[in-house]
């Protein structure tokens, strides 16, 4: 029986709970794969697609950032390039559904935004631009030229251009990044809020501190040729199953792996590489030495404890453990650092991180033993409060045993979206710094603003206080992706104008401002044919390597116009037609744009050509390349990271947001996260069984998830999402964990992480209540 409104298009009674899987991918996840993409692009379409996945002359997968197999490290592509996850995306992009004016004559606003988001992307393709004017109940269609009239307009009206947020997706190409940047700096903002915002933001903040450089130091080579991989905060098995391939070939060289996770995940178990006969009918390749199934918050506990266990075994003795002559020319701050680890508070360790004393030494003596570590992180780090001071102890790990600039050493922060490093690259950031303003002043002619801009959670705030009363979104879902779901949905209703770019519907249409537009673009996999023929576009993936991506598919319409495109002509009418930027040559021809970009980025010098290696080419990194550290100090950073437990009152649970395996970022592909034994229903909070008991609850039990934050008065601000199961799962003593978006609306928005402003979407504090159901 469905139960409330949210629910009209799943039935949340019809879950279906069984046995946590214990291996990821092998012949099920292939089949999986082959069945989603019949269904959505059917048989033909099925074939003539998946093999263009991550292939040279191919496009890069919408889905996650994870690097491609490279021919200077003796690497060749398979021709099954994907993972079951990616397949999924692909399909989902590649679909033959569509949705036309007349499926929004049918359904008005208001019956939509009861749908869920799994409905509403199941619905296909969006092939027209549609305009929800003031009062209007129905999108209706519009041409292409009218809608950028009124985007024009309203952004013209504006009192400053400060009043208007211009948010971008991952998915966006650099073509397209680099025109966006530049006509929102060109209208007068650096208000360039972005995907970056809500997951790696920490990354970038604690690499930045300690080694210079925002993005990770290691190479696909470096990763399987490590002794061993720690792998921090992170689900790869779901996330980026590709990686799996990677830790697979770590184990067949010999190397171990080390998890640290507060679930056990099929993927850190096991792996049954499809790629492989043992993958299809043997048990796979053990992937985890040492599982850790830590607390939820306590990483920096176990990273300082780690630390220190090194530190200890140095002054056991001395110039056997460290790697002094490195620590000596390049890094600095070391006396302070080593004075403060040696100190092990193990009472509080154990505390703080749920595990055994024996085993973290166990894990110290394998990096003792290791000649090149490399470690991993994902949002398990970046989405608490501590994120950056946890990332950069696990910085200070590395530089204790000199393990950046290393062949198959380094740090791995494991991005999530396809291209949101390269986004980033390419000038999608609040506060660029000013040697890159000045170069596109240089090279425009035109001149940009130097205040800082907002980030995503700031634009929130401004849309709520009305500093903020526009938003263009290039790609994503605003409202699912950010925390707080009711004070963001307010936020939105409340804007002048809301714009999104997009290729299939989702929740952020149905909470439209006051004039709301849908601007359907090409996708990734489809052909993009302009004036001067047919072009491509590029990438950056999760380790700096910079190739091309071509869309061989027919678009989904004749309507649709490219990023690049839609940017290029709202730049000429919103800068008027005598502006000294050539909008209309990025448009017809994107070499123009790559053009720009090596004279405006630093790295992408003879971009043009680079690019059209069979591989790309690969960003500098200069604490990767030559052991240079652009730090203030010019050297690499230790710094001390004091850990702040969280105090988790008795009765209450410490919760954590996640994936199911069906879904990506926002994305539902479908009702079956299987590795964790879950069917046909999302809103469940997953629960150890002792913690069960002890709160008086049974498995099954409906219940509502109530969080508990400190008020600034003093007091307990509370945020309620209703109606979730509870499903007995291993989880470690203590901690829960819900989908997202789902839980979303337990997140305020003045929860973030210190100097980051990274939602903490990992460590919620919780109380359990039964759930009264009015039906």
């Amino acid at each position: 029986m469905k139960k409330r409104v949210f629910d009209q298009d799943v039935d949340e009674d019809a879950l279906r709970v069984g046995e946590p899987g214990h291996a990821a991918a092998g012949l099920t996840g292939v089949l999986v794969s082959l069945q989603r993409s019949r269904e959505q692009m059917g048989v033909g379409r099925t074939v003539r697609t998946l093999p263009l996945i991550n292939q040279r002359a191919g496009f890069d997968c919408p889905g996650c950032a994870w690097p491609d197999p490279q021919a200077a490290d003796g690497d060749r592509r398979k021709p099954a390039e994907f993972c079951e996850n990616g397949a999924k995306a692909v399909a989902e992009e590649a679909t033959t559904r569509r949705i036309g004016p007349d499926f929004f004559a049918r359904h008005s606003v208001a019956e939509l935004a009861e749908r869920t988001d799994y409905w509403l992307g199941r619905q296909g393709r969006l092939t027209q631009p549609m305009i929800l004017r003031r009062g209007d109940g129905h999108y209706r269609p519009i041409g292409w030229d009218a809608a950028f009239d009124v985007i024009a307009e309203n952004l013209a009206s504006l009192g400053s251009p400060d009043e208007a947020a211009f948010y971008t997706s991952g998915r966006t190409s650099n073509e397209a990044a680099f025109a966006y940047q530049l006509m929102v700096r060109c209208f007068g903002t650096n208000n360039l809020p972005d995907c970056s915002n809500m997951c790696h933001e920490s990354s970038g903040v604690a690499l930045k501190d300690t080694i210079g450089i925002g993005t990770g130091s290691v190479s696909l080579a470096d990763l399987e040729h490590a002794d061993l991989v720690l792998v921090l905060g992170q689900n790869p098995g779901t996330n980026h199953p590709r990686m799996l391939a990677s830790l697979e070939r770590v184990k067949r060289r010999g190397g171990r792996i080390v998890a640290v996770n507060p679930l056990p995940e099929a993927g850190l178990y096991r792996f049954k590489n499809p790629q492989r006969p043992s993958g299809i009918v043997g048990r796979g390749t053990a992937l985890a030495d040492e599982f850790a199934q830590i607390r939820i918050g306590g990483d920096l506990a176990l990273l300082r404890a780690l630390t220190g266990l090194l530190a200890q075994a140095e002054d056991a003795a001395p110039g056997t453990v460290l790697d002094r002559a490195f620590i000596g020319a390049h890094t600095h701050g070391f006396a302070e650092f080593f004075d403060q680890a040696r100190r092990i508070d193990w009472t509080a360790t154990e505390r703080a991180t749920g595990l055994e004393r024996r085993q973290i030494e166990r894990i110290a003596r394998m990096l003792m033993d290791s000649e090149r570590t490399v470690v991993c992180w994902a949002m398990g780090l970046t989405q608490q409060k501590q994120g950056v001071a946890t990332i950069r102890e696990a910085v200070n790990l590395m530089l204790l045993r000199g393990m950046i600039g290393k062949p198959g050493a380094g740090v791995c922060p494991v991005r999530g979206h396809s291209n949101v490093q390269g986004d980033r690259t390419m000038g999608i950031y609040e506060r660029m710094p000013e040697s890159f303003l000045e170069a596109l002043e240089r090279e425009f002619g035109v001149t940009v603003p130097r205040e800082h801009g907002v980030d995503t959670v700031e634009a929130l705030h401004g849309m709520h206080d009305g500093r903020i009363r526009a938003l263009f979104a290039m790609g994503g879902n605003f409202a699912a992706a950010t925390p707080d779901t009711e004070a963001t949905e307010r936020a939105l209703r409340g804007c002048a104008l809301t714009v999104h770019v997009s290729t299939k519907l989702n929740r952020s249409h149905v909470v439209p401002g006051e004039t709301a537009l849908i601007l359907p673009t090409l996708g990734r996999t489809e052909r993009d044919v302009q004036r001067s023929g047919e072009q491509f576009v590029t990438v950056e993936d999760s380790m700096s390597v910079v190739h091309a991506s071509r869309g061989r598919l027919r678009p989904a319409g004749e309507r649709l116009l490219s990023e690049v495109a839609i940017v290029s002509r709202l730049a000429r009418r919103l800068l008027g037609a005598d502006h000294p930027v050539r909008w209309e040559e990025f448009e017809r021809d994107y070499d123009v744009v790559r053009d720009h970009i090596a004279r405006v980025v630093p790295g992408c010098e003879d971009y043009n050509r680079r690019v059209r290696e069979p591989d790309g080419f690969v960003m500098p990194h200069p604490p990767r390349d030559s052991r240079t550290f652009p730090t203030e100090t010019g050297r690499a950073n230790f710094t001390v990271n004091v850990p702040e437990p969280i105090e988790v009152p008795d009765g209450r649970l410490l919760l954590q947001t996640l994936r199911s395996h069906d879904q990506y970022n926002t994305t539902i592909y479908g009702l079956s996260d299987r590795y964790r034994g879950i069917e046909d229903a999302r809103r469940v909070v997953l629960v150890n069984d002792g913690d069960i008991a002890a709160l008086g609850f049974a498995d099954g039990d409906l219940v509502d998830l109530v969080s508990e934050w400190p008020d600034p008065r003093g007091g307990v601000e509370e945020r309620r999402a209703r109606r979730f199961r509870i499903v007995s799962y291993p989880t470690a003593p203590g901690c829960a964990a819900a989908y997202y978006p789902e839980a979303n609306p337990l997140v305020p928005l003045g929860a973030v992480a210190d100097r980051s402003n990274t939602p903490v979407s990992k460590a919620v504090v919780v109380r359990l209540e039964p759930h009264a159901d009015a039906d």
